[in-house]
């Protein structure tokens, strides 16, 4: 008899801990943008179960539920993936240079920052088809979301002097409400989860400012690892990523107090958060880290020559 027939024979299964139930695999897609295509990794042990073809130079991917988008910033192109098996849905052409997605908390719609229009793209995944979009800035890369869906942030460039934060009341036509000037050139922007917290790191110096979302003045202006960093949000923590000193820090989203530090590859820059895990993909060596949501490495895998960015989905 199975253990988990013994075990509702004596009506102990409601009882049995969380981490034996059955759970849907997880998978790690990683974009290879030097080899057109994207890996498909097995999150639990790191190995490469597929590679997937697509439109050359995937740079970013973002999970949007099971499928993914990837933007590919030199050919103007989207990719829309499904799965699993995890298989390119739809290619999307006719933009200018799209950078990164942010997903919208109703699932539906998808932002994605074209740098060279200055526009934030309005996709909708279910039909898999561009809906909207409005003017945002020069050189738009960055985008979050706030948690009820009615605000956006876009950093406006690599080292950008200001922020946009930009109005999604309606959906499919984002207009700025306003600018912010963070105290250094700003790079990576990220709202937390619980909406309580705006992170904005910088990409000219060894810093991170934290705000209230609505509010132009920072909370706290923390010291952090080389520029540009990378941050993502899960399990009530804050990754921040550094790929100049190839270092990913784990530390507390209301007041970004440090709990823990680990060393990854250099070239590190990308971090994202999905499913109790934590994957950063190396622009140096073509490697992946996977790690745990306390820091502690799991994985480390090389897909490429070089890996530009990652996420993580349910199988």
């Amino acid at each position: 008899m199975r253990r988990r027939e013994f075990l509702a024979t004596l009506g102990l299964l409601p009882f049995v801990p969380y981490a034996c139930a059955q759970r849907r695999p997880i998978l790690a897609l990683a974009t290879a943008d030097t080899e057109s295509h994207v890996a498909v990794l097995d999150a639990a042990n790191g190995r490469v179960r597929a590679r997937v073809a697509t439109v050359e130079e995937p740079r970013s991917i973002e999970a949007a539920g099971r499928p993914a988008v990837v933007a590919h910033t030199n050919s103007g192109a989207l990719t829309l993936l499904e799965g699993p098996p995890v298989r390119v849905r739809r290619v999307l052409r006719g933009m200018g240079e799209p950078r990164y997605t942010g997903v919208a908390p109703d699932g539906i719609h998808a932002y994605v920052t074209d740098s060279a229009r200055g526009e934030l793209i309005v996709l909708d995944l279910e039909r898999g088809r561009v809906v909207g979009g409005g003017e945002v800035g020069a050189l738009a890369r960055h985008v979050t979301i706030a948690p009820d869906g009615r605000t956006a942030w876009v950093a406006l460039g690599s080292k950008a002097p200001a922020v946009a934060v930009v109005d999604l009341s309606r959906p499919r036509r984002p207009r700025v409400r306003a600018t912010m000037h963070p105290p250094f050139l700003a790079h990576d922007v990220a709202c937390s989860p619980g909406g309580r917290r705006l992170w904005i790191s910088s990409g000219d110096r060894s810093r991170l400012a934290l705000y209230r979302p609505g509010s132009t003045h920072p909370l706290a202006v923390l010291n952090a690892g080389l520029p540009p960093q990378h941050v993502s949000f899960g399990g009530g923590r804050t990754y921040v990523a550094s790929g100049d000193d190839g270092s990913l820090q784990v530390q507390r989203t209301s007041d970004g107090h440090r709990l823990a530090r680990t060393a990854v590859a250099k070239g590190s820059y990308n971090v994202q958060h999905g499913a109790g895990l934590v994957i950063t993909p190396s622009l140096d060596d073509g490697t992946v880290t996977i790690a745990g949501e306390s820091g502690h490495i799991l994985s480390r895998t090389k897909i490429a020559p070089a890996a530009h960015d990652a996420c993580l989905i349910e199988a």
